[in-house]
């Protein structure tokens, strides 16, 4: 790895950081060059460049004709090692995570933009205690409770014997098989803690270097805490248009992804990481205690009952501090928040533990008369969380449709209620996942009974599990409606732009020969494109339907006690069969899909190339930071942007070069969010190349308060030199539509033809293939805009030069970094 050589100011090489997309590339590929150096990085993220390239700063004659090629690979920050395998566990907090950010965009409303973020983070706090639930209803109901104290399912399982109620061993009594038990959901917490832990030191806990960064704005003046802008009230850009100055010329307030402290939440992750891990001990503690206090209130043991109670009600005060904890405090982005609040990260997760310490102890107590029969004490759990889950995501769409109608714009998805169905979408999700755990174990167990249905040797999970696996059936059903719809409009649009086609390739081409084959194709490739533009109709549909359905779940478990297989009895003989249908085929896909998450998890474990397809579902879902639920995969961006801003502001501020970033798919959105973390004196160097860009596409209508039309206004307006290519046929990228934009030219170029031609041409022999999404580089309209924006870009004169010195002069490599020069973050 080599630090730049010295080059002359304006007439120097131009310099294009390309910026790849999601699924990952290598440098090689990015470079069509099978040798690259690493010039600035490490493993993990880095800038490569060809040999030939290495200096190119030093002779820049040889670059007339273009500009040095970079690469910025930082596909392994989301596939890296086959540690990332163990994210799929994490899948609905990463889910829930994304709902934060999909708060409309508006005007005002402080109130109502802090009940937003804390909503949503309680949301994520009942997603913890699920999974840890889920676990406590493995190990300590089914396994402990059930099977053990059964002598039928103990006698078949030999590694239960020493816990069989029938040999009447020191573990034989229920409460000290429960205290046993308890490490297994204890571990599981533990083991998120760990995660969590690990990725904030790697991810949060490194402070982006842009306080320090050639030419970096200060810190953005604002309120004192407590005011309309505390955290939560106005994190993100407010209002379509841009800010105006503020009264007596203020600065005005920045859009949030242009804020020093936006790709800063260590924090905030570490407040809720304590608060969430304090969560898990006090589930594990409360499912021990209640039947434990229970016992001891049936059999008025005054000394037992009297400690019972008072353990109790630790466990009350604990999870009040918990929720205090969560709703106390949301994000701050004004600046680099470096503070920790060193005293609740560490004393809440440890008095937690204590406090499940002492319920092991007080469950091991010996109760030579208890025995355990039907379910553990306590599965009303479940029944609350789906009622509090519910809940909450209702009064987040109220708060979400407050928001969007103080601004409203046709372009944002779901009129605003974006972020409450991607919050039941995780809910669900987790539903599905722990209890689809719980019914293969349950299964596994009974043997060659149905759980739940009195066949078997134990009474099975809890009733509301098997009413929600039941609806499943029920919701792909209802789910086949809409992509019936969407599959026959996809047809018809494909007639339809048919001679739309062949008009456009014909004017193009002289003589062109129509062919139906080829025109459907391209036709086709059109018509799937726009499918991307139904996905919020069809996610609205789904969770509205997981809502009700989910519902209609609860009141059933609730009101009949029983499976909806012998609820249904003594029914209609119709109602009864498809209750029973509905029970066994519910529980059969609820297996698989358990069984196909066990699979997939197992083989990107061990198949890097498994990883990298999983890697892509990451690239989408943790581009934001952790915001609401700290055991998330980590915010890679929190390393990629920071990364590129140095990136771009040490390599101008040295060389006083003309750089243009150019973004493919999710790069754009990187470069992006870089480009708006320059200072506005290196702005005016950097041009923005985006290319099969989901900027607006996507990112702004999900998450209209970031890249909505106001921020994206907002940073075509900062960026002078900004062009962006997109095709009739990408199903992902799309224009930016700036609003109001009287720019020439425009930043929008397109669509491209694609296929570059309709059948075969002295230029093109071959049949040209439909690319889509891939492959805009080679198309002749991206070297030529390219080129365009350099030429539009001004060399920085000698007198703005920062400092004369060299990667190689400067003791920290020009970048206050290390002596190495990376650019890591």
């Amino acid at each position: 790895m080599s630090p730049d050589p010295p080059a002359r100011r304006g007439d120097g090489a131009a310099l294009e950081l390309l910026v790849h997309g999601v699924g990952g590339a290598t440098p090689q590929e990015m470079l069509a060059d099978p040798y690259t150096v690493r010039i600035t990085g490490d493993e993990t993220a880095a800038i490569y460049r060809r040999p030939d390239d290495e200096h190119a700063e030093a002779h820049p004659e040889r670059y007339a004709d273009g500009p040095v090629p970079e690469a910025y690979c930082w596909s392994n920050l989301t596939s890296g090692n086959s540690a990332r395998a163990l994210w799929l566990l994490l899948l609905p907090f990463m889910v829930v995570n994304l709902a934060h950010w999909m708060r409309p965009a508006t005007n005002g409303l402080a109130r109502t933009q802090r009940l937003y973020g804390v909503l949503v983070r309680l949301l994520a706090l009942t997603l913890t205690v699920l999974l840890t639930a889920a676990a406590c209803e493995v190990a300590l109901d089914l396994v402990a409770w059930q099977c053990a104290g059964s002598a039928d399912c103990a006698a078949d399982r030999s590694w239960l014997g020493f816990l069989s109620a029938g040999r009447g061993g020191w573990w034989s009594q229920p409460g000290r098989r429960l205290a046993l038990a308890a490490l297994v959901p204890a571990a599981l917490v533990g083991l998120l803690w760990y995660l969590s832990n690990r990725t904030w030191s790697a991810y949060e806990s490194q402070r982006p270097p842009t306080d320090a960064a050639p030419g970096r704005h200060h810190p953005e003046p604002g309120p004192e805490p407590g005011t309309a802008t505390t955290p939560d009230a106005t994190d993100a850009y407010e209002g379509p248009a841009a800010p105006a100055p503020a009264p007596g010329g203020a600065p005005a307030l920045r859009p949030a992804l242009s804020r020093p402290g936006f790709w800063y939440g260590r924090r905030l992750v570490a407040r809720l990481r304590a608060a969430h891990t304090a969560a898990g001990f006090l589930t594990v503690a409360g499912a021990v205690t209640g039947a434990a206090a229970r016992h001891d209130r049936d059999a008025s043991t005054a000394v037992r009952e009297s400690a019972g109670g008072l353990l109790q009600a630790a466990l009350v005060v604990g999870a009040l501090v918990v929720l205090w904890v969560v709703c106390a405090r949301g994000r701050s982005e004004r600046r680099s928040d470096g503070s920790l609040d060193k005293a609740l990260v560490g004393l809440l997760p440890a008095a937690s533990l204590a406090l499940l310490g002492l319920a092991l102890v007080y469950a091991a107590w010996s109760r030579p008369g208890w025995r355990s029969s039907g379910t553990l004490p306590g599965a009303v759990t479940f029944p609350v969380l789906a009622l509090a889950q519910g809940a909450l995501v209702v009064a987040l769409a109220v708060a979400a449709l407050a928001l969007h109608r103080r601004a409203p714009h046709h372009r944002i998805a779901l009129y605003g209620l974006g972020g409450p169905a991607v919050a039941m979408l995780a809910c669900a999700l987790a539903g599905v996942m722990t209890g689809g755990v719980a019914q293969r174990v349950g299964d596994w167990l009974d043997g060659s009974g149905t759980p739940g249905m009195g066949e078997g040797s134990i009474p099975g999970p809890p009733v509301l599990l098997s009413w929600q696996a039941a609806v499943i059936p029920v919701l792909l059903v209802l789910l086949l409606i809409p992509v019936l719809v969407l599959a026959v409009r996809t047809v018809r649009t494909g007639r339809r732009l048919a001679p739309v086609v062949e008009a456009e390739y014909g004017s193009r081409e002289r003589r062109v020969t129509p062919d139906s084959v080829r025109t459907r194709r391209i036709a086709g490739a059109r018509a799937r494109a726009e499918l991307t533009d139904a996905a919020p109709w069809l996610v609205g549909v789904l969770s509205g339907a997981a809502l009700l359905l989910g519902t209609g779940a609860v009141v059933g478990a609730w009101l009949s006690g029983d499976v909806p297989g012998r609820a249904a009895e003594g029914g209609p003989a119709p109602v009864q069969s498809l209750a029973d249908t509905a029970q066994a085929l519910g529980s059969w896909l609820i297996g698989l899909g358990f069984i196909l998450f066990v699979t997939w998890g197992r083989r990107a474990y061990r198949d890097p190339a498994a990883r990298r397809t999983i890697g892509i579902l990451w690239d989408v879902g943790t581009f934001w930071p952790r915001a609401s639920h700290p055991f998330a995969p980590p915010c890679y961006a929190e390393r990629a942007v920071p990364d590129l801003t140095w990136r771009m502001a040490s390599w101008t501020a040295r060389t006083g070069g003309r750089l243009v970033i150019s973004g493919h798919s999710q790069g754009s959105v990187l470069a992006a969010a870089a480009v708006w973390q320059l200072p506005e004196n290196t702005r005016h160097q950097v041009a923005l190349l985006t290319y099969g860009s989901p900027l607006e596409r996507l990112y702004g209508r999900w998450f209209p308060a970031y890249f909505g039309a106001g921020p994206l206004g907002d940073l075509g307006r900062e960026v002078h030199c900004w062009r962006n290519l997109w095709r009739a046929t990408d199903p992902i990228g799309g224009p930016v539509r700036l609003p109001g934009e009287s720019r020439e030219p425009a930043v929008d170029h397109g669509p491209l033809k694609d296929p570059l031609a309709y059948g075969r041409t002295a230029r093109h022999p071959l049949p040209e293939p439909i690319l889509g999404h891939s492959d805009y580089q080679d198309d002749p309209a991206f070297a030529v805009e390219r080129a365009a924006l350099l030429d539009r870009l001004l060399p920085s004169l000698p007198g703005q030069r920062t400092g004369a010195t060299t990667d190689r002069d400067h003791p920290n490599g020009g970048l206050g970094q290390g002596s190495s020069g990376r650019s890591s973050a």
